[in-house]
């Protein structure tokens, strides 16, 4: 009985665990390459994403199956309904950290998430715009999700092969980055503050252009003037979050505290991969700094995510 409590209680957010651990492991293996390091620590936390990956697919599933009223009140949820499309990115961002280890494994992966992204990105946007009404306090930085997601299709696309396919969802992601952030800085600015449990989502912010930066540079094939930019505006929300810092970790751990992984991760791995290209020490500094921040952010939730576990709170916030 208390099992199929909990089976119940299981969120959708959970993906987000899934996305902050996927993009903590490809952030290991770029930093390891800068290095000239073996990948004996992003193997390691490669196994641990496996793992997370496995028992966060299966619990939803089961939760799916034996309390589908429970997944359908999330999705009529006017907030946890935009971190539906993280079960589709962290399928995404799991074939791209299987691409090097077993290639076709992950363009098995690719080819289901694919589909699945952009049917969620269609679902979710069309709740958007569809009869029922939202308010200001509903719009969240979680909005982005589902346009960071498609961004993501490009990143995994290019390198398997499939071009166009990441030329469509790049393009509907940036678009969609574009329309949200407008939305969202005039929600920041003019509304009432985010619920404490909705803060950790100011991170998301840097996504958006951290991820546009690496799907740009493998869709062109060069570092343009267009991925400069994206780049830069990656460390201008890097620094405005920053500035939060203090009010950040002031908050009680809730597992939205997750959405600081994915976010820190990305920008790490853009400022690596930029460095590569032109031959940037500076962005390889940036590059490191920004993993050791990621390191100590992934060691902090894992820690707080196991209290919360043991004490049976983890599902509360």
């Amino acid at each position: 009985m208390r099992s199929g409590v909990v089976l119940a209680q299981v969120p959708v957010t959970l993906f987000t665990v899934v996305m902050g651990l996927c993009g903590f492991t490809l952030a290991l293996r770029a930093g390891e390459a800068a290095a000239g390091l073996t990948h004996f620590l992003s193997g390691a936390a490669h196994v641990l994403t496996l793992a997370v990956f496995g028992v966060v697919a299966v619990a939803y599933l089961a939760k799916a199956v034996r309390h589908p009223g429970t997944v359908a009140e999330e999705w009529r949820h006017p907030v946890s309904l935009a971190f539906f499309p993280a079960i589709s990115i962290s399928l995404v961002l799991f074939s791209l950290v299987m691409l090097d280890v077993v290639p076709g494994i992950a363009h098995a992966l690719f080819l289901v998430a694919v589909p699945a992204q952009l049917v969620l990105t269609l679902a979710v946007v069309s709740g958007w715009i569809g009869s029922r009404s939202f308010e200001h306090g509903h719009l969240t930085p979680a909005w982005f999700i589902p346009a960071v997601g498609n961004v993501i299709v490009a990143i995994a696309g290019v390198p398997m092969g499939y071009v166009e396919v990441s030329w469509f969802f790049a393009a509907v992601g940036l678009m969609f980055w574009v329309v949200l952030l407008t939305l969202v800085m005039n929600r920041l600015i003019f509304h009432d503050p985010l619920p404490e449990r909705l803060q950790p989502t100011l991170v998301i912010l840097v996504a958006p252009p951290a991820v546009g930066y690496l799907a740009w540079v493998g869709l062109v094939g060069d570092v343009d003037a267009f991925a400069r930019v994206l780049l830069n505006l990656a460390y201008l929300f890097v620094l405005i979050v920053a500035a939060q810092i203090p009010r950040l970790a002031a908050l009680s751990f809730s597992l939205s505290s997750w959405a600081l992984s994915f976010p820190v991760a990305a920008v790490t791995v853009a400022s690596f991969t930029h460095a590569e290209a032109v031959g940037s020490g500076a962005h390889a500094a940036i590059g490191f700094g920004l993993l050791a921040v990621l390191v100590a952010i992934i060691a902090g939730l894992l820690w707080r995510t196991g209290q919360a576990l043991s004490r049976g709170v983890l599902f509360g916030g």
